[in-house]
């Protein structure tokens, strides 16, 4: 995915504030062996931009008076209550060197699972992204989960799945976390008092007798 950049001269909360008056977001680019850089961004454009999955999840192409360089995103701070994107934070990517990323979770074929279609069961979505390390030619925008073969009584654990190549999970500490459980749903019961219950008048079930009229004197 590209975007594009513009060079960044001052800085400092009084420029930043005039730069957001005229329609620019103020970012930097850090990382490498390169100093840190001062950009700016169109607010509409990155806006836009902020809302596609690829821009948090992938290498991204920067482009700065024609020269391209790969970047993520690391950090977005936004307004408190304002539609408005106050900073932007990009770290430069080394193709020779892994990164660490946060990676969503696609699942899909739950609906035509055993556990949904036939066993009463509800899956429930634990985790909805993973850490993952790689180069950054090998991160993938997504990880697609196929959950069609649940069935009761098992969760899916991270083991369960398989990784693109040349990509591994950072569990912190855990060793094969649950991705998705399986829980059934509870199942009505007669009440054996109200199934007993004998019939009263017209027919209904645990209906009381009428009352006797009182004797004329």
């Amino acid at each position: 995915m590209k975007f594009t950049a513009f060079e960044r001269a001052k800085q400092g909360t009084g420029a930043s504030r005039r730069l957001r008056i005229t329609g620019r977001t103020p970012a930097i680019v850090y990382g490498g062996t390169d100093p840190v850089q001062l950009i700016e961004l169109d607010h509409n454009a990155l806006w836009h931009d902020l809302k596609k999955e690829a821009f948090h999840a992938t290498v991204l192409e920067m482009t700065i008076d024609g020269k391209s360089s790969n970047v993520l995103v690391r950090d977005v701070q936004p307004h408190p209550y304002k539609p408005l994107i106050l900073h932007v934070d990009f770290q430069r990517v080394d193709a020779n060197t892994k990164l660490s990323m946060k990676v969503p979770l696609h699942y899909s074929g739950q609906e035509t699972s055993p556990a949904v279609k036939t066993e009463n069961c509800l899956v429930n979505v634990v985790v909805t992204d993973l850490i993952v390390s790689c180069l950054p030619a090998d991160l993938p925008e997504f990880i697609a989960v196929d959950l069609s073969g649940l069935k009761k009584g098992h969760s899916l654990h991270l083991n369960d799945i398989t990784l693109p190549t040349g990509v591994t999970v950072q569990t912190r500490g855990k060793v094969n976390p649950v991705l998705v459980s399986v829980v059934a749903l509870a199942e009505e019961v007669p009440d054996p008092a109200a199934a007993a219950a004998p019939a009263g008048k017209g027919g209904k079930a645990g209906a009381k007798p009428a009352a006797k009229p009182a004797a004329k004197k």
